[in-house]
């Protein structure tokens, strides 16, 4: 197939706003990067969007959040859709519970069609949890284009840090991301949602910048050792999460603002330090994207936690702000062409699994 130019969104739990990039691909190979775009949300979106966390369609404020997440979409993406053939739309995840009531990510990608006059490629998880995933990570298959692209030979791992961390461990002398032994990934832990949940309670601020807070405080190593032994983390993959921590935030309440925030930045980076015992071979490096790496107590407490150098991906050309939404226009264009979208060791689908739906305008 012919490379086209899609363009992905990614609106993530941490609620920031929403990223949009154009990528130039045929769902295998990066032909090229494009134009990239973010509308943060204010705080009274944010609020609008955290009263639907938990919920499912039809209930009471979801169709209000969907909305919202339509209507910034359409905004941060109007301007770029004249130069793409195809959009990817994840939209905002509300509630995650695979092996239970499923996944449910609020946003209608008919309504961006018809919105933006584009095909949409949307509801890229369903499928992954009814055949009995995880439905996430969904970023896998690009990490894995991205290190190709790169031309990165040895095993390496990308740490995204979201509201939820999670882990790709890629071995990129394998051509295709299907194939067994290319990838292994899975959510590790908290990342950033704790700490913005701590801010925003006790200071009314929507995240911790630059992690000067969290660099002034004193970790309790009680309360990290303690959520360690969650059942959850002790799991081997694959395994992904909501962005709710009730255990570790209560861990910390009795904790000052300071030392609060540098034990759930040590919880990020103890979870990280645990995931690389479930990875097939040390990888060479872990690159990291995400709002987490412009967090200094973050980045150096995953740089004490990591086997091998840590460095924001941008070190190897990436954009790490953009990573998810050059991702979601990456698996737009396989689900047009009907490719896999996740595998056995990136979600636990049993085989090779293609996703999603298309709407046209």
């Amino acid at each position: 197939m012919t490379a086209i130019w899609a363009l992905g969104a990614m609106s993530g739990t941490s609620l920031d706003g929403v990223d949009a990039a154009l990528l130039r691909t045929d769902g295998e190979r990066i032909e090229a990067f494009g134009e990239t775009a973010y509308r943060p949300y204010a705080e009274p979106e944010r609020e609008v969007i955290r009263r639907a966390f938990g919920l499912w369609p039809g209930e009471d404020g979801v169709a209000e959040a969907a909305a919202l997440v339509e209507a910034a979409h359409v905004a941060v993406l109007g301007p770029l859709a004249g130069g793409a053939d195809l959009l990817g739309f994840h939209g905002q995840t509300l509630a995650h519970d695979p092996g239970g009531r499923g996944t449910h990510q609020a946003g209608d990608g008919a309504e961006l069609a018809r919105r933006l006059g584009l095909p949409v490629a949307w509801d890229f998880r369903s499928a992954d949890v009814a055949a009995g995933g995880q439905g996430a990570p969904l970023a896998p298959f690009f990490h894995h284009a991205c290190a190709r692209w790169a031309g990165l030979d040895q095993p390496v791992a990308f740490l995204n840090l979201g509201g939820v961390g999670n882990v790709t461990w890629v071995d990129p002398s394998l051509p295709r991301p299907e194939a067994a032994g290319a990838l292994v990934a899975f959510d590790t832990g908290p990342a950033n949602a704790p700490l913005n949940d701590l801010l925003l309670a006790r200071r009314g601020v929507a995240q911790d910048d630059g992690g000067a807070l969290a660099l002034s405080g004193r970790a309790e190593d009680g309360v990290v050792r303690a959520f360690l032994r969650n059942d959850w983390l002790l799991r081997p993959p694959p395994k992904s999460l909501d962005r709710h921590f009730p255990d570790l935030m209560e861990g910390v309440a009795g904790l000052s603002d300071a030392d609060a925030a540098a034990t759930l930045v040590a919880a990020a980076a103890a979870c990280v330090a645990a995931s690389f015992a479930h990875m097939p071979a040390p990888p060479r490096r872990l690159l990291v994207c995400g709002g987490g790496r412009h967090n200094r107590a973050m980045m150096e407490g995953m740089a004490a936690a990591a086997p091998c150098p840590v460095a924001p991906v941008e070190s190897i050309g990436l954009n790490g702000d953009m990573l998810e939404a050059q991702a979601f226009a990456y698996l737009a264009v396989r689900v047009q062409r009907g490719l896999p979208l996740s595998a056995p060791m990136t979600t636990g689908v049993p085989a090779p699994l293609p996703g999603g739906r298309i709407s046209l305008p």
